[in-house]
């Protein structure tokens, strides 16, 4: 069971766009802020890493505003306030070391050597500009973007490219190896 609740979190905030989407052309807002609740509560239940303690209680905050005010515009900035907690985590560990990418890779490789710290460091930079921009996104659709634009970037093509990014990341982590272990 302890297992099992991370996994549902992580499911229904990846559905989550989807859901508020499909709930959005369905319910009133007010409505809609139940799941947003309900991924908080399970978020919170599931986790005592603080980032996400900060997230569900953002969500909070962001469905009380739908609740109260029966707009979708609270529940479509979800999506922003997850970037901008990740690059707030994310740029504090460049900030004061370790880096999160740091931190991840001692976990593989304990001795770590200063040369894979100094890569890590800029990975970790990386990863923030991607918070950055995609946060960016996320924000100018939910302003600016239809209900389906909002669904299709913030349910889809963010992952995707989340995905290309850690792809493209072990395909240069790879390199980096490669070309240090022949020095």
């Amino acid at each position: 069971m302890k297992h099992l609740r991370p996994a549902l979190v992580g499911l229904l905030t990846l559905a989550y766009p989807v859901l508020v989407y499909f709930g959005l052309g369905r319910f009133e807002p007010r409505w809609m802020a139940l799941p947003l609740v309900g991924i908080a509560v399970l978020r919170a239940l599931a986790t005592r890493e603080k980032v996400w303690l900060a997230a569900a209680g953002g969500a909070f905050v962001l469905a009380a505003a739908t609740l109260f005010g029966n707009h979708a515009l609270p529940l479509k900035l979800y999506p922003v306030l997850v970037n901008t907690l990740l690059l707030t985590v994310f740029a504090t560990s460049l900030a004061f070391p370790p880096s999160v990418i740091e931190r991840l890779a001692r976990l593989r490789e304990p001795a770590l050597p200063p040369s894979g710290v100094a890569y890590t460091r800029k990975v970790t930079q990386v990863w923030c500009g991607f918070f950055v921009l995609n946060g960016g996104i996320a924000l100018g659709t939910a302003l600016w973007g239809s209900d389906a634009t909002w669904a299709l970037y913030n349910g889809l093509i963010a992952y995707g490219l989340m995905g290309l990014l850690f792809a493209g990341e072990w395909v240069v982590r790879q390199r980096v190896r490669a070309s240090h272990s022949h020095g």
